[in-house]
């Protein structure tokens, strides 16, 4: 995965994470605690360059503040590890658990999620005392339960490790998204820069057959990437490269974002309602565009991967290109050959593929079930990673999924041509 001055840190060596699969014998409780540290941690680094005032703004219904990132992570392991596994565990605040759960049901009521900018208490400060209560509780937990007790923890902590991680990358884009509605433009790191794409010209072929997608292995899944099972892939041809601004610049230019028959029904009404004339965060100047960027607003580069695009914008492009968007399966046949450049660490790839349950898919049980399982409607699967993945998280059958319509995280595509 790429690197960049702001979102990796030599500091954290790499083999800090992922953490031992659980099914490993003996359990290293040591590697445990220190992938726990490790992401703990990386969640700190990333909110410490904002002051308090940036970690309370909520720029839209779909982004969260970065305050609530740090407790709602926090509240998920007191809530569905400490509670339970931790013997005479004493909650820490019961006020915060209206405040802070999510979208859990089971686990009970909850601050609506567009009003999260408005708990403007508890501070950053108690927030942080918050955290460092959790943290010695888990790794209490790790060091002292039972070898039984340690089985039915490990893979809550393993859900929760990797949880965090998905909030690190939200952190990441809502202060972008924040930051791009201050007209004074600002800076989270002035060092960053957009990693330097690989992307190789051709495509890789795929010919007709049946494979197998989903996870295989001990290593960690989310429930939505199961059962494992066969597809059938017909003649497909998918790009080694990223769609790039360059390209889309030449989109653009033929009025694309004006001609209505390239787009979907719904994909031209959101174009329409939300006066759509090129990538989210992109700005016409006397120079060029430019693109909100977390160094602050700098001229588009015509060589990186266009990004911050919704799926609309990706269907559309496509059928300006006499092309396709990749299935996920083609997505993830065609990354296990080694065909696909950048397929990690730039941006999430839009798919064609609607987000829905593999074939025999049951939810885990329980509150932890409401993870991915109610999600599996109106929205779209993309693939791979981006420049604001975690190190670590990323792997080839993980399922990302947004509505159609959304564009404020890194995503961007790559095409495909069927040859059926």
């Amino acid at each position: 995965m790429a690197a960049t001055a702001a979102l990796r840190d030599p500091a954290f060596p790499a083999q800090a994470f992922p953490p031992p699969p659980v099914s490993a014998r003996p359990v290293d409780r040591d590697a445990w605690i220190a992938a726990f540290r490790f992401v703990r941690a990386e969640t700190e680094r990333r909110a410490a360059p904002l002051s308090p005032e940036d970690q309370q703004v909520q720029s839209m219904a779909d982004a969260s503040p970065t305050k609530w990132h740090r407790a709602h992570t926090t509240w998920f392991f007191e809530q569905f590890l400490l509670r339970e596994h931790l013997p005479g565990y004493q909650i820490h605040d019961e006020r915060l658990h209206y405040l802070f759960n999510s979208y859990y049901v089971a686990a009970g009521p909850r601050q609506p999620r567009i009003m999260r900018g408005l708990i403007t208490r508890p501070t950053t400060e108690e927030i942080a005392a918050y955290r460092a209560h959790i943290d010695r509780a888990v790794e209490t937990l790790l060091a002292q339960a039972a070898p039984g007790a340690l089985e039915k923890v490990l893979p809550i902590l393993e859900i929760g490790l990797f949880h965090e991680q998905q909030h690190q990358e939200l952190l990441i884009t809502d202060i972008l998204h924040a930051f791009a509605q201050n007209p004074l433009h600002p800076v989270y790191d002035p060092a960053w820069r957009f990693p330097q794409a690989t992307s190789s010209p051709g495509a890789i072929e795929l010919a007709h057959g049946i494979h197998q997608v989903g996870h295989a292995g001990d290593g960690f899944s989310f429930d939505n990437e199961h059962p494992r099972h066969d597809t059938l892939i017909l003649p497909t041809s998918i790009d080694r490269g990223l769609v790039t601004n360059a390209e889309w610049l030449r989109f653009m230019a033929d009025g694309s974002y004006t001609r209505s028959e390239l787009w979907l029904s719904d994909g031209w009404l959101a174009a329409q309602a939300e006066g759509w004339e090129a990538p989210g965060y992109w700005q016409p100047g006397e120079q060029g565009w430019t693109c909100m960027t977390l160094a602050g607003r700098r001229p588009i580069d015509p060589a990186q991967p266009v990004t911050h695009v919704s799926y609309y914008e990706a269907d559309a492009y496509a059928r300006w290109a006499g092309r396709d968007l990749p299935t996920e399966f083609e997505w993830e046949v065609a990354a296990a050959e080694g065909g696909l450049d950048d397929a990690f660490g730039l941006v999430w790839q839009w798919t064609r593929s609607a987000y829905t349950a593999y074939p025999g898919y049951r939810p885990l049980p329980g509150a932890l079930g409401e993870y991915n399982g109610k999600f599996m409607l109106n929205q779209i699967v993309l693939r791979g990673s981006s420049v604001a993945t975690p190190e670590g998280h990323a792997r080839r059958p993980y399922r990302n999924f947004f509505y159609p319509h959304q564009r404020w995280q890194f995503t961007g595509l790559r095409l495909a041509q069927s040859r059926a």
